[in-house]
């Protein structure tokens, strides 16, 4: 108010001036002002008669246009926090948005917090607002779970939002809007959610030998792009001035491996909300002796071949040894073929060689009186009768 009416009141001293001047000096192509003997020349000044009602207007109008200026500026947000916010999703954040009023704000207060739609020709979804001493929410009760008003009383000219745990869909563009009648001012935050990287994984990709390549390994499965990794040595001297590290693949290479590489390395990863780390102990292997490993192999090969060509022989042998055998059974069979014989004929003959073994039993306990001789019938299995 107090630059309005200096304005005006500059204003209207100029104009009694002027017309004070003009008063003095009726010749307006060269004027003169003569105070005691020097006279000095003023330059040439056009003045234009206005009449009363017209500078009444313009007046009114100059007095209007600082008035509602001074009145829009008096409701004024203060906050001066960053309007980009990156944060890591399930953690609590804080959007603020503090304010000022005048005297001449006369009006009810009225605050709403809603998200832009990156749609211009959609409305803009209002989340939370304060009119009349009450609040309200609005929108998805899922999405409003943790939302709040930072202030018991957002009427003291606290109106920041917090939201307890971040999720995903917390992410957006939020807009704190402030109402009172005549003034109003507005303020825009970007919240940005982001996965905080998860514990990497270290290994080494190959060998660990001496005089060959080692490649040292990191990469963590989940966390918000970009990654960016880094090794360090935690024991045995410096990095290796040989060694090449790729901070986007997290992949440390050592081109030529020697004992005074080993040692603790250390990976990180990180990105905008946080970092993790994990650590490796890297190994010099001495290679072994390359002619003592080319003699083994060799004598290795040949006891190999022994044994493949004794298995062989073994089984040839047994193969020549099982056709004799049968061979010979069939010349048996050739020699000596048993006759097929009845079953009356079996036991007739049967009975033929007992009789006699008793005729020449009986002859034996009583000697014959003649000089003849008999001699005993034998039972032969092969045939199935006496003989």
């Amino acid at each position: 108010m107090s630059l309005g009416h200096n304005s005006l009141f500059s204003l209207l001293d100029s104009s009694v001036h002027l017309q004070n001047f003009k008063q003095r000096c009726p010749n307006m192509n060269v004027q003169k002002r003569c105070c005691s003997t020097r006279c000095l020349k003023w330059p040439y000044v056009s003045l234009t008669s206005l009449s009363p009602s017209s500078s009444f207007m313009i007046l009114t109008v100059l007095a209007v246009f600082f008035l509602k200026a001074n009145v829009t500026a008096a409701m004024k947000v203060t906050s001066s926090g960053p309007q980009t916010i990156q944060m890591a999703q399930g953690e609590p954040v804080t959007l603020d948005c503090t304010y000022t009023s005048s005297q001449a704000d006369i009006g009810e207060l009225d605050i709403e917090w809603s998200v832009v739609s990156p749609d211009t020709t959609k409305k803009d979804q209002m989340i939370i607002s304060y009119t009349a001493g009450r609040r309200y929410t609005h929108g998805d009760p899922d999405l409003m779970k943790g939302v709040d008003f930072t202030a018991t009383d957002p009427s003291q000219g606290d109106a920041s939002l917090s939201i307890a745990s971040l999720t995903a869909s917390h992410a957006g563009t939020y807009q704190c809007k402030v109402k009172k009648a005549p003034g109003v001012d507005s303020r825009k935050i970007s919240l940005i959610v982001m996965v905080r990287p998860s514990v990497p994984k270290c290994w080494v990709d190959g060998g660990e030998a001496v005089g060959e390549p080692a490649s040292l390994r990191c990469r963590s499965d989940q966390g918000t792009a970009p990654l960016l990794y880094s090794w360090r040595r935690e024991s045995g001297g410096p990095i290796p001035p040989d060694a090449f590290q790729n901070s986007l693949t997290g992949e440390f290479l050592i081109s030529n491996h020697s004992v005074s590489h080993s040692g603790v390395y250390s990976c990180e990863v990180s990105n905008a909300v946080g970092k993790e780390s994990c650590r490796l102990n890297l190994q010099a292997v001495k290679p072994p002796n390359r002619a003592g490993v080319i003699t083994g192999t060799v004598v290795g090969c040949l006891l190999l071949i022994m044994i493949i060509l004794i298995i062989i022989w073994l089984l040839i042998f047994k193969c020549n040894w099982n056709r004799h055998e049968k061979e010979f059974s069939n010349d048996i069979r050739e020699d000596a073929p048993a006759p097929e014989s009845r079953p009356n004929s079996r036991i007739s003959s049967f009975r033929s060689g007992v009789a006699y073994s008793q005729v020449g039993q009986t002859q034996n306990e009583h000697p014959p009186s003649t000089a003849t001789s008999y001699s005993t019938a034998k039972y032969d299995s092969r045939f199935g009768y006496a003989v």
